[in-house]
């Protein structure tokens, strides 16, 4: 008996069977293929969890490290996820700065800080008195502080210039006596001559009585001897008056000590005065009072006793890593954070150091590297930044120069 190749008998359903495998072949792998498509889903979320938990840092995150104990980044050698507040030290900022230039730093006034000390010479003073207190505003040569020196000095200066006046007098007193001297001398001189004047008279009459015998010889003999002698009292009265004479040795000499004498004592005055402010701290220009390191009755420290600084205008020093230093032009525009501010400072690059150093700002860690190659870079602050940071003299800063960006 033949088949009907028609015939549905399911014991033989040659096409349906051969329909139903062929249908039933794609709709299997579709369903096989579905879950790799989630395979690519699920990195992709993984992926985008990871940045954006990076980029925020939610406090679940934070807590998640806090309680496993891990650090962010510190599976690798660059740790991008590392706050710019827990970096301390310089070799952490030289890891981390890969556009920027990055350098620890100082918050200072203009100039920075003046430790101004006591007069030079004044010895072993002690302070008598200080006459301003921490925050005061002072201007260029305000009295400071008062030394216990002071009477001793305002002492010697009376006593100068009591000497003053006694030389003061004694060139007076010089150039009376000689125009005393000098109207003697011109009286002395005038009667003389009148007397000469008048000898000589008497010789005329008596040498005609001489010649007409009316006289005798010894008469005439006075007579000479008489003329003669006020001659030389005339001759006597004009040396006498020259020595008095303006212009004369004698008098320029007498004029000249006195005159010595007077310019001693006021050289003597004036040192006297100038020791005086040896008893004066002031101050060597205006600025505001930062910190005072003395007390009344004690003696000066060495490295003075009020620190002075112009906050006005505040600054930031920064040490850069010489092998850094060249990415760092003048203008650049700056950043400075630290944890006791209360927001991000920004300023401009307005001074590079031409020496390398040894660093000098460092972290608390006692095995961080001091030996490091540093140059100093001074980042003036802005107006808003400046009146931020007034308070904050010596704050340790991280300074993050945006390196490059001035043409």
């Amino acid at each position: 008996m033949t088949s009907d190749p028609t015939d549905k008998t399911p014991g033989l359903p040659l096409e349906d069977n051969g329909i139903l495998a062929k249908t039933a072949g794609p709709t299997s792998g579709h369903h096989r293929l579905r879950p790799l498509l989630l395979i690519p889903l699920f990195m992709l979320t993984l992926f985008t969890g990871g940045v954006l938990g990076m980029y925020f840092q939610p406090p679940g995150l934070r807590a998640f490290f806090n309680t496993t104990g891990l650090q962010p980044g510190a599976g690798t050698q660059t740790p991008i996820a590392v706050a710019m507040q827990q970096v301390s030290t310089q070799e952490e900022i030289a890891v981390i700065s890969e556009g920027d230039v990055v350098a620890l730093g100082r918050i200072i006034p203009l100039g920075d800080i003046v430790s101004v000390a006591t007069p030079s010479g004044a010895g072993d003073a002690r302070i008598a008195e200080l006459k301003v207190a921490i925050g005061d505003v002072v201007e260029k040569e305000e009295v400071l502080a008062v030394l216990d020196n002071l009477p001793q000095l305002q002492s010697a200066v009376l006593s100068a210039k009591a000497s003053l006046r006694v030389r003061d007098a004694t060139l007076a007193q010089t150039i009376a006596s000689n125009q005393a001297s000098l109207g003697e001398a011109q009286a002395l001189l005038e009667r003389s001559q009148a007397t000469a004047t008048a000898a000589q008279a008497d010789l005329v009459r008596v040498t005609s009585l001489l010649e007409r015998g009316i006289t005798p010889r010894a008469e005439y003999d006075r007579s000479v001897a008489a003329a003669d002698e006020a001659q030389r009292d005339v001759n006597r009265a004009i040396a006498t008056l020259s020595r008095y004479a303006a212009g004369s040795e004698t008098v320029q000499a007498d004029i000249a000590v006195a005159e010595a004498n007077q310019e001693a004592s006021r050289a003597e005055v004036a040192r006297a005065t100038q020791d005086l402010e040896r008893a004066y701290v002031r101050a060597p220009d205006a600025g505001t009072v930062l910190d005072i390191h003395v007390r009344a009755g004690e003696r000066p420290p060495s490295d003075g006793i009020i620190d002075l600084g112009d906050t006005s205008q505040m600054t930031v020093e920064a040490e850069v890593y010489q092998t850094m230093i060249g990415r760092v032009t003048i203008g650049d525009p700056v950043t400075v954070s630290a944890e006791a501010l209360k927001k991000d400072l920004t300023g401009t690059v307005s001074a590079i150091g031409l020496e390398i150093g040894r660093q000098s700002i460092t972290s608390d860690d006692p095995a961080s590297n001091t030996d490091a190659r540093v140059v100093d870079v001074i980042v003036t602050l802005d107006a808003p930044s400046s009146e931020l940071a007034r308070n904050f003299t010596n704050l340790e800063a991280i300074v993050r120069i945006d390196a490059g960006r001035v043409e």
